[in-house]
């Protein structure tokens, strides 16, 4: 998926769900204990602790310390308000907003979902310890057993290597449009921590013990996550759950000395997360180019409004010689002032450049009587699904994790970008590109049973009917059809695959298609 749900892996410290995947402990409903130290103590017993496992981490991580970690312990209300902050930071309303008309467009959230809302929901229920690369601090909840807590912080501390020797803080100044990159790489920085902390708990397994009995002891539950769209959920869980997969493969590899190579050899997509050969062999994505069709929406719609007009004036100036009524009006009464103000709005708009002049990236002048701000659609997002991401948009309705999964594979590279109309209409537009031609038909039939499987009552066109005439696409390449919610289009040609959803009404799909190859 896109932007919005890779920023919260920049937010996301480490948090319980992370160790419930792992581990899946079973949460007890007993009360939190009082605590039976005061806070002065707890911190000194967490700076000893945090020297103890810091020292054991970076042996058996093999990675120097270059500088001690400073670590204190965080009340609830401190990292519920650290989570604020980081999550205000690095995502504007903006993004958010993209963020949710993309899930919603897409039907991986509900249309009452709050992106902000409820990540915040669902990181406070979770945090257990975090480290900050922008003050390189440790900090751990201080409701949890400190003796609990060592393979958080085990995990954390690697975090704090990891800075110290690569710089965790290039990965917050991520390129804009690369986010299935950012998410690979989100991969390789969470994926060390939880194989170092798996061999940390694996020298003592009474470790394990202490830490599952310490979520229980809290009476640790996971409503909130559970609540969240499976998008995100599985987002928020693959850099840990794939990321300990890919680690793996490159510890067998070559060992730690191969893991922290991987640092200034990055991973460029989920695909080679997925699939840990093609990272071997170097198997890089195709950069895919997307015009921006901005100009072509907004034409589309200004032809529409024309139209509109037009077939209103015609329908006046029957009523005005008598061949059709007037509503409210005796028949062959004139209405002269709703003539007259039609006739100004046609001769404005005449005035516009026709559309098909209209440079692509353009933005058309706006209508007469209006202005800039309401010619409509803009675009929201422009961005890279990756595997991992069109494989949760085919499950999301297929529900069959093996066949998406086969679906998304062949995956070579891909550009998408979504669009918001003035009417709050959204459209999604992607053009793929897939190894083999094999890989983009299965893909394709993928996605068209997805789409009859989202929208059970759509109406399929065919290549017969006038709305799909102008597509000039051969039958069996291409399936349209029309929903509540919009025209869906799906083209395949060759290797790559376009996927037009949304498309409103009156908006020829042939021309979008035309600008799309």
């Amino acid at each position: 998926m896109s932007k919005q749900i890779r920023l919260t892996i920049g937010a996301l410290a480490t948090v319980v769900l992370v160790f419930a995947g792992l581990f899946q402990p079973q949460a007890s409903s007993s009360q939190q204990s009082p605590r039976a130290t005061t806070t002065s103590a707890r911190n000194a017993a967490l700076i000893a602790a945090t020297s103890e496992v810091l020292k054991e981490t970076s042996e058996l991580r093999q990675l120097a310390i270059l500088r001690p970690v400073q670590s204190s312990t965080q009340s609830r209300l401190e990292i519920e308000r650290m989570l604020v902050k980081n999550l205000d930071e690095e995502t504007t309303p903006a993004q958010m907003h993209a963020g949710e008309v993309t899930l919603k467009r897409l039907g991986l959230a509900p249309p009452d979902f709050q992106y902000r809302a409820l990540m915040l929901r669902v990181l406070t229920e979770q945090v257990a310890g975090y480290y900050d690369p922008k003050t390189g601090e440790f900090h751990v909840a201080d409701w949890i057993d400190l003796d609990g807590q060592r393979p958080v912080m085990a995990h954390e501390l690697t975090h704090a290597l990891q800075d110290q020797h690569f710089n965790l803080r290039r990965f917050e100044r991520w390129p804009k449009g690369d986010s299935d990159a950012e998410l690979a790489a989100h991969a390789l920085i969470e994926g060390d921590a939880t194989l170092a902390m798996a061999l940390y708990v694996a020298n003592n397994p009474l470790r394990a013990l202490a830490f599952l009995k310490s979520l229980g002891a809290t009476g640790m539950a996971s409503p909130e996550l559970d609540k969240a769209p499976r998008a995100l959920r599985e987002t928020l869980l693959f850099t840990y759950q794939e990321g300990i997969n890919w680690t793996r493969s490159l510890y067998k590899q070559g060992g730690w000395e191969r893991v922290s190579k991987a640092f200034t050899e990055l991973p460029q997509s989920t695909e080679q997360i997925l699939h840990p050969q093609k990272y071997f062999d170097h198997e890089a994505p195709v950069k895919v180019k997307l015009p921006d069709i901005t100009n072509l929406l907004n034409s589309a719609a200004q032809s529409s409004e024309v139209s509109d007009q037009k077939s209103e004036f015609s329908r006046l100036a029957g009523s005005a010689d008598g061949r059709g009524p007037r509503a409210g009006s005796p028949r062959g009464v004139l209405d002269s002032s709703a003539l007259s103000a039609k006739r100004e709005q046609l001769v404005s708009s005449s005035r516009s450049p026709e559309p098909a002049r209209l440079k692509m990236g353009s933005v058309p002048p706006a209508s007469a009587g209006g202005s800039s701000s309401q010619v409509g659609w803009k675009r929201l997002d422009y961005d890279v699904e990756g595997e991992w991401g069109f494989y949760l948009i085919l499950d999301e309705f297929l529900k069959a994790p093996t066949e998406s999964r086969r679906a998304a594979a062949g995956w070579g590279g891909d550009r998408f970008a979504v669009y918001e109309g003035p009417k709050g209409e959204v459209l999604f537009v992607s053009l793929s590109t897939w190894d083999t031609e094999n890989d983009a038909r299965e893909f394709f039939d993928a996605y068209v049973k997805r789409t009859q499987l989202r929208y059970p009552g759509a109406t399929q066109l065919n290549s017969a009917d006038p709305q799909t005439r102008n597509t000039e696409i051969e039958t069996g390449n291409a399936k349209s059809f029309l929903t509540s919610t919009g025209r869906v289009t799906i083209e395949l040609r060759g290797n790559r695959v376009a996927v037009i959803e949304g498309l409103p009404d009156r908006t020829d799909p042939g021309s979008l298609l035309r600008a799309l190859w």
